[in-house]
């Protein structure tokens, strides 16, 4: 009989410590029955898809799941194809804060940068 060795497959994408950071504040704040945070892609915006990041109340078998030191994160099954090798940071200067997406799968962005295409 053959025995299969799987190797552990890298995440869809990488978390900066800061982006960490920022998830353990938002679990901190999360309303009762989140059990974390999900990054997904909706198709809206001027080039079609988006990014959104959303507390969470039920696990889907289908998501990608990365464990941080400040709670669970996890990563909509049907974008994980449009993200894989992206890094997410938080960013925060005088006057806006939020996550920053780079996305090597992205071919370009509308011109207020809400939305991209792959």
């Amino acid at each position: 009989m053959t025995t299969t060795t799987r190797r552990p497959r890298p995440a869809a994408l990488t978390l900066t410590r800061s982006a960490e950071a920022r998830i353990a504040e938002l679990m901190a704040k999360a309303p009762e029955g989140a059990i974390g945070v999900k990054l997904s892609t909706p198709r809206r915006g001027c080039s079609g898809l988006a990014y959104s990041v959303d507390y969470v109340a039920q696990a889907d078998p289908m998501d990608e799941r990365i464990e941080t030191p400040g709670g669970t994160f996890f990563v909509d099954g049907g974008s994980v194809l449009y993200l894989i090798g992206s890094t997410m940071n938080w960013v925060e200067d005088d006057f806006t804060a939020g996550f920053v997406f780079e996305n090597p799968n992205a071919k370009g962005s509308c011109g207020c940068g809400e939305s991209f295409m792959v």
